[in-house]
């Protein structure tokens, strides 16, 4: 554990008392569902942004980086990277289809072009890649307020989900975007002084270069073509197949407003993976005996002044709970809209839906938290690939269908292309050693699932 000053409290405490104010400011302007699911659609870009980055831009892009960095090098980028190509995509390609939908969910889209079945069991697949999501924020809680305070992962657990809890509760999409955009700010500004420090305190980069092994600390591919390719595409798969992302758009004002919000995200989430790189090698060089999950919070506490630091260990805080946070709100819009309306109470009018909303996010974060306990060794970016690659495997394929080919895949097949693909993804996970990301293998099962779907509609149709 790092030794916290007086001046470290105080400077965490200001940070996180700042944005506390801003969340409840801003969750008094939400008066119902709409408001609290989509912003009420008055998202300008900046919010646009502010919602993707608050979520993307986590444990995973700033603790998880700089712990993958500290074990391998510059393969810990292939987060950032994919999450901006992933936004890049999101906005090019895929805003305006998804506004023309007119749907709150990508569940909706799907059940709207294949019947009810298929968005009450995508829902209930997609939902478990949502919840290894919050998993991945609570474990990079624990590395923080262990390192900060020498907390019991319990108390860590119980300490973070407080804390998600109340960035979104009360605010919802307009919350998660408002917190978002400072978090951006706080987030670049931390990350380039720890980034500069890093490599003035190693006496440059030729310095950090000629220290450690280059085929496996400077080599984005060190862990395998099929490990860190697969990792890449797990992302940008996962961006374009999650309903935080998917909900960022819908908030926005206007077609142009969501477009510019996500190619800004798409700009300027990559360089942060470099600061936290930085950090993990630095860390790797001077302190290679600490538990690598801590390398971010021990840079911070042993080499930026106190009151500076303080703040910036908050930052990391509000980064990760932003990200478990804006999972637990998609997770809530999924439930809400696609199971609770649909065939638990079709009549709930919009306050009870919003109260609905909170109490499953609510229950998405104990439940993640009682996980986690159970994974306390795992590193943050296996659970943030792992997640991205579930929701992609079951929501990808369906969704693009659904969005682009109309009428073209049967809907019993566009179901299997989200089973087999989730079924085909946990089997290389979990039972086979294979040295590709279990994302390529779900994925292509889903793809060649849903062209066969194509061509028996086909024939079927030729046939009458």
């Amino acid at each position: 554990m790092g030794q916290l000053s007086f001046f470290h409290i105080l400077g965490s405490i200001i940070t996180l008392s700042v944005i506390i104010f801003i969340g409840i400011f801003t969750g008094r302007k939400v008066k119902n569902a709409k408001d609290f699911s989509s912003g009420g659609h008055n998202a300008g870009s900046a919010l646009v942004s502010g919602t993707i980055i608050g979520t993307l831009v986590g444990g995973s892009s700033t603790i998880g980086t700089a712990q993958l960095a500290f074990t391998n090098g510059f393969s810990a980028w292939w987060f950032t990277i994919g999450a901006g190509v992933g936004c890049l995509l999101l906005g090019a390609i895929f805003a305006k289809p998804l506004r023309k939908s007119e749907c709150n969910t990508i569940q909706q889209i799907i059940t709207n072009e294949y019947g009810q079945k298929s968005g009450i069991i995508t829902s209930a697949l997609a939902s478990f890649g949502i919840m290894i999501n919050i998993v991945a924020q609570i474990l990079a809680a624990n590395s923080l307020l262990s390192s900060m305070f020498g907390l019991s992962p319990e108390l860590s657990a119980i300490i973070s989900v407080i804390l998600m809890a109340c960035y979104v509760i009360f605010g919802g999409v307009l919350s998660t975007g408002v917190l978002g955009v400072i978090k951006l700010i706080l987030i670049y500004i931390s990350v380039i002084l720890c980034a500069v420090l890093a490599i003035k305190l190693s006496g440059g980069f030729t310095e950090v270069y000629g220290s450690l092994p280059h085929d496996k600390y400077f080599n984005l591919f060190s862990r395998g073509m099929g490990i860190d390719g697969g990792a890449f595409l797990s992302v940008v798969f996962g961006v374009l197949s999650t309903q935080t992302y998917i909900q960022a758009v819908l908030s926005g004002k206007s077609n142009n407003a969501s477009i510019k919000g996500t190619l800004i995200s798409s700009v300027l989430i990559p360089p942060i993976g470099i600061g936290g790189i930085l950090i993990g090698l630095y860390m790797r060089i001077n302190f290679p005996n600490i538990v690598s999950g801590q390398a971010f919070p021990l840079f911070i506490i042993y080499n930026m002044p106190p009151f500076i630091g303080g703040a910036i260990l908050a930052t990391l805080l509000i980064a990760l709970v932003g990200t478990g946070s804006g999972m637990a709100l998609g997770f809530g819009a999924i439930i809400t809209n696609d199971i609770y309306k649909k065939y638990i109470n079709k009549n709930a009018d919009s306050k009870k839906e919003l109260s609905v909303t909170r109490v499953v996010i609510l229950i998405s974060l104990a439940v993640s938290a009682m996980f986690t306990l159970g994974n306390l060794k795992s590193a943050v970016l296996t659970w943030g690939f792992m997640s991205m690659g579930l929701r992609a495997t079951v929501l990808l394929t369906p969704m693009i269908t659904a969005l682009f080919f109309k009428g073209k895949v049967s809907s019993k097949y566009a179901i299997l292309s989200s089973v087999l693909g989730f079924a085909s993804f946990l089997t290389c996970e979990i039972f086979l050693n294979l040295n590709i990301d279990p994302l390529i293998i779900g994925v292509s099962v889903s793809a060649v699932i849903a062209i066969a779907g194509s061509r028996k509609s086909v024939l079927r149709r030729y046939e009458l």
